[in-house]
């Protein structure tokens, strides 16, 4: 059943526009609310006072015009018979099924009520998720009596039920209901309290004032803690034919307490849903043809962009494979350009050497390089040869290869220097797969030797 849901997913089907009224001792108080998951919406409410005073038709037009104007004049209404009409009764039947309860409330009717045999009607359900079972019992005779008072006004009644089923209902349509409490409420100089507890599921009942003595008495029967203040329900409940409304608006999650049989039961009428069906399959349809066009066009727009992406593939390989050829070219254009500078920084670096290693120093031996120079030969004193390489723009970070030798009167000398630094690994021509320099090392040996 519905009912048994959790809250999160009763609220979620919590659908509907109900009709409640409430009957009391004078009055009639009718209302309609409309239930969304997002909250309840009173669409109406009317008071007919005096109506046991006043012919049935005549407050019954009136009753039909407020719920023509609000648009609700074909559904049928809960209507709530007086409290002090209805015996209220909470039974624990443990083990008995939902098709047994008939027969097993059957067999107790004669204790549950002081009625001659046969005079009590019962109405019952089942507490969600309990054992326990709801039950409320009227006389016939005055069942019988509103059954026909509102069959003379034209207004349509779907179920004759009592305020502890409204209540118990409507505190669950939308929320939870705290776990114990009592409230308390007046009406014709009563005072009706209604409670739930651990050892009374629900309670319901009516007293004479004082407040006080009532109060103590239902914190009696609900087993609370003596300082147990009433709750207010107006937030959730704002009078029993609002709790009556609510549950009419929503049967599948209310306790069906229905004190009519079922062929005494008047009907919502079907018709009036029809052109809602249809806009809503309409609604349906339409959103489907509009998701199916969607998909349609987004596979025919990716067709035609795979289809061109093949057609420009080849182009795509050409400029790729041209850009590549480009840049092969600009390597090779740049290393030719290099090469033709080597020969004048060659150059130049000889001369350098020949500029500090004046005679009479003799040189038997000069290595040239990219990256350093090399020279060997003898000389009256080879120390600070070292620094006035050093000291040249062209050279660097100059060394002694050998030790340096007496040779007759000079000094015998082997010094490597650094002619540039050397370019990273990747940037080398042989890195980025270009030939390698096209001018082999330059060695200048002098076997004779010259000053």
């Amino acid at each position: 059943m519905l009912e048994q849901l959790s809250p999160d997913l009763r609220k979620l089907v919590a659908f509907g526009t109900g009709i409640g009224i409430e009957i009391t001792a004078t009055d009639l108080y009718v209302t309609v609310v409309r239930v969304r998951p997002s909250g309840v919406r009173n669409l109406g409410k009317i008071d007919i006072a005096n109506f046991r005073d006043r012919q049935a038709n005549d407050w019954g037009a009136e009753i039909l015009r407020f719920l023509r104007k609000l648009g609700c004049a074909h559904m049928a209404a809960t209507v709530l018979l007086p409290r002090r009409e209805v015996i209220v009764r909470t039974l624990n039947m443990p083990g008995v099924k939902d098709a047994d309860l008939n027969a097993a409330i059957g067999f107790q009717m004669d204790s549950l009520h002081p009625y001659a045999e046969d005079d009590g009607v019962p109405a019952f359900d089942r507490l969600s998720g309990s054992q326990n079972v709801l039950v409320g019992i009227a006389r016939r005779e005055v069942l019988e009596k509103y059954r026909t008072l509102f069959a003379e006004c034209g207004v349509k009644v779907g179920s004759f039920t009592f305020s502890a089923a409204a209540i118990y209902s409507s505190l669950r349509i939308l929320s939870a209901p705290p776990k114990e409490f009592y409230s308390v409420g007046e009406a014709g100089g009563t005072l009706e309290i209604y409670g739930e507890s651990q050892a009374r599921p629900v309670f319901s009942a009516v007293f004479d004032p004082p407040l006080e003595r009532a109060s103590t008495l239902a914190i009696s029967e609900l087993r609370l803690a003596p300082d147990t203040q009433p709750v207010s329900l107006e937030a959730t409940i704002p009078s029993l034919s609002h709790a009556a409304a609510m549950s009419a608006a929503c049967p599948a999650l209310s306790i069906n307490a229905n004190l009519l049989s079922e062929d005494q039961r008047g009907q919502n009428s079907r018709a009036v849903f029809i052109p809602t069906i249809i806009l809503t399959l309409a609604l349906v349809l339409l959103g489907t043809a509009l998701t199916m066009q969607t998909t349609y066009e987004n596979r025919r727009l990716i067709a035609k962009l795979e289809e061109k992406t093949k057609q420009l593939l080849p182009t795509a390989a050409k400029v790729a494979q041209f850009d590549k050829s480009t840049q092969k070219v600009r390597d090779q254009a740049r290393l030719l350009d290099e090469f033709r500078s080597r020969s004048k920084s060659d150059l130049d670096a000889i001369l350098e050497v020949t500029r500090v290693l004046p005679p009479p120093i003799w040189l038997s031996y000069l290595e040239l390089t990219r990256t350093g120079v090399n020279v060997g030969g003898e000389a009256d004193q080879a120390a600070p040869l070292l620094k006035a390489i050093d000291n040249s723009p062209y050279f660097q970070n100059s060394e002694f290869t050998i030790p340096l030798a007496k040779v007759q009167n000079a000094e015998v000398f082997r010094i490597r220097s650094q002619r540039e630094e050397l370019r990273p690994a990747a940037q080398t021509p042989a890195a980025n797969g270009q030939a390698p320099p096209l001018t082999p090392p330059v060695t200048v040996a002098k076997p004779g030797g010259t000053k």
